[in-house]
């Protein structure tokens, strides 16, 4: 039985880029303006947090913004993240702090979703052992070594397990060598299916498209995982959400209502 009691989408900031990063082998030329997610889950015990956002300081100080985000070596450019879309402001309004987040499950170790771990040391980190080690080794751009590089708590995962009954981290290597999505167990209604940045956009999923950057030209890898998704939302009756759908995102319901 599920110890989930709510779950909130969190929106910690928008980044516009050409849609081939998310797309691979199409949409080239035409820009989208992406959600930066959080999403975190208050259970019988304790809470949960998917992600972790950007680091605000490499956005708001323009000489740490202009050493990670203006560089010809990254052609992403700077998300948008205001003070309010910080993870504790965003949490102070259900009335919480850091502090009363225990464990954060960073589905990847990208600049978008790990860069708020700054936030959490207090907390349990866990990550996919071949997703620490490419990070690590920095296998591409995405990756900002400062923001792995404190002195965390890590829970270096091998495989998929269960963080507790209804949370399920499940492996959908490809977009990163150790990706993993999330599927969270509501006590009412039907289950959702976390893809991460296995599925940027619901193209990714209907279309079963490669997100446009792979770990190691790995497309095979990234398909793979797109439609074991799909395959695992079928059989749990799991509702399957992309990560980065502005479309998407807007349709759920407005923070700070939660799924419950």
């Amino acid at each position: 039985m599920t110890q989930v009691h709510r779950f909130w989408p969190l929106l910690t900031g928008t980044h516009r880029y050409d849609k081939s990063l998310s797309t691979r082998g199409r949409g080239q030329g035409v820009m989208i303006e992406a959600p930066i997610l959080a999403y975190l889950i208050e259970t019988a015990n304790g809470r949960i947090l998917y992600d972790v956002g950007c680091d605000y300081a490499k956005i708001a100080d323009p000489v740490q913004r202009a050493r990670h985000y203006e560089g010809l070596d990254f052609p992403f450019g700077p998300p948008v993240m205001t003070e309010e879309q910080r993870l504790p402001n965003r949490l102070a309004r259900l009335g919480l702090t850091p502090l009363d987040v225990d464990l954060v499950l960073v589905g990847h170790l990208h600049f978008d979703h790990a860069g708020g771990l700054c936030e959490f040391c207090h907390s349990e980190i866990h990550v996919h052992a071949r997703e620490l080690e490419a990070a690590r080794a920095g296998a591409d751009g995405a990756y900002f070594a400062e923001d792995f590089a404190g002195d965390y708590r890590w829970r270096v995962a091998q495989g998929e397990y269960d963080l507790l009954p209804g949370v399920r981290a499940i492996e959908s290597p490809g977009h990163t060598a150790g990706h993993m999505s999330l599927l969270v167990e509501l006590p009412k209604g039907p289950p959702i299916l976390l893809a991460g940045d296995a599925a940027d956009l619901r193209e990714n999923i209907e279309d079963e498209v490669a997100p446009g950057l792979c770990w190691q030209e790995r497309e095979d890898l990234a398909l793979a995982s797109i439609r074991k998704l799909k395959s695992l939302a079928r059989e749990a009756g799991a509702q399957l959400w992309p990560n980065h759908d502005m479309a998407f995102f807007r349709a759920c319901r407005p923070f700070p209502e939660p799924y419950a």
